[in-house]
């Protein structure tokens, strides 16, 4: 019986362990996408162009472990997915993946901000 309780328990821990880890990876996920809309918005507001503002998304998103898998940039908003890897989780429940939007004021693209 009690054996059984400590198999129990062992299992119970495993699977806080790995819920606590995709909660984590999924937050993670959210700042890449945050920070690459910024980036990508950033890029638009400067004047520099959609193409330069989808490699700055990408490269935002590499920096904080993410893998950009879309991004929308187009007059003064910006739409980025990223994915990022769940170590452990990743074969049963795939990469966590986030969507981020940030858009630029009017008035700070006309001022360059």
């Amino acid at each position: 019986m009690a054996l059984g309780v400590l198999v129990l328990a062992l299992g119970l821990t495993v699977g806080a362990a790995r819920l606590g880890g995709a909660l984590v990876a999924r937050a993670r996920a959210e700042a890449a996408a945050d920070s690459a809309a910024l980036a990508a918005a950033d890029a638009l507001a400067l004047g520099r162009g959609s193409g330069e503002a989808v490699a700055a998304a990408g490269a935002m998103a590499a920096r904080n472990g993410a893998r950009l898998v879309d991004c929308s940039c187009a007059g003064d908003a910006a739409e980025v997915v990223v994915e990022l890897a769940v170590p452990g989780l990743s074969l049963v429940a795939g990469p966590a993946r986030a969507r981020a939007r940030a858009e630029v004021s009017p008035e700070c693209a006309a001022a360059r901000c």
